[in-house]
């Protein structure tokens, strides 16, 4: 759907508010582009100190977005900011620190459980986190582009379906051949569950553009 764009920017002068917003989505790439080294680390090295590594900047990360989205609710309704945008705001930043909360609970889950990866799979294994992270990416883009240039945040929106797809596509694949070998059910029923730990970060991602589909064509009617 095309939209017009003379959709005004929903913050008007509140400068410092905007600059919030736009650090708490860079905390979210940064913590992508963290996740997807700490897990081709893990692929090379298993639970390693530069794995730990990652994970503790990851943490640092989400927690610093946390206290970010709060600072903006209590900015949103103390100040009277955007009112006619606030809910939606609001929600796009949960949504949001919910897919971040997902990369780091699955970095914990490597780091509790040390799932032994077969060598044969780890390749599969980069892939569907690489497929992973373009979804995240595609939706930071288009989060992005809902508050400066909205025309274009369906251009962001469909790629996070297609890496969403190519991430579920990737995921069966490694599915399929795991359970097509000779590994113990409880290893199979192990790695499946990373596999789909790390799949359910794309179908996150997919979630939230939904909504902020919905958020957009709301702004521009």
């Amino acid at each position: 759907m095309a939209l017009s764009s003379k959709v005004k920017n929903p913050f008007g002068r509140t400068k410092a508010l905007e600059v919030d917003i736009d650090v708490f989505i860079n905390k979210l790439s940064e913590s992508t582009l963290l996740f997807k080294h700490a897990i081709n680390i893990y692929l090379i090295e298993g639970h390693s100190e530069q794995f730990d590594q990652q994970q503790k900047h990851l943490n640092t990360f989400e927690s610093q977005a946390d206290d970010l989205r709060r600072k903006i609710e209590v900015q949103l309704y103390s100040e009277m900011l955007i009112p006619d945008a606030r809910g939606d705001v609001l929600a796009l930043l949960e949504n949001l620190d919910a897919v971040h909360g997902i990369l780091q609970g699955t970095l914990w889950r490597f780091a509790i459980e040390n799932p032994d990866i077969p060598e044969e799979y780890r390749a599969g294994f980069v892939e569907l986190t690489d497929m992973v992270a373009l979804a995240v990416e595609a939706l930071i883009l288009a989060s992005r582009a809902f508050f400066r240039t909205i025309e274009s945040v369906t251009d962001h929106i469909h790629k996070v379906d297609f890496y969403e797809t190519e991430a579920d596509k990737v995921s069966t694949l490694l599915k399929t051949a795991i359970f097509a070998s000779d590994l113990t059910l409880d290893r199979k029923m192990h790695l499946r569950s990373f596999i789909e730990q790390i799949d359910e970060i794309a179908d996150t991602a997919e979630d939230v553009s939904d909504s902020l589909t919905i958020f957009t064509i709301k702004r521009s009617l």
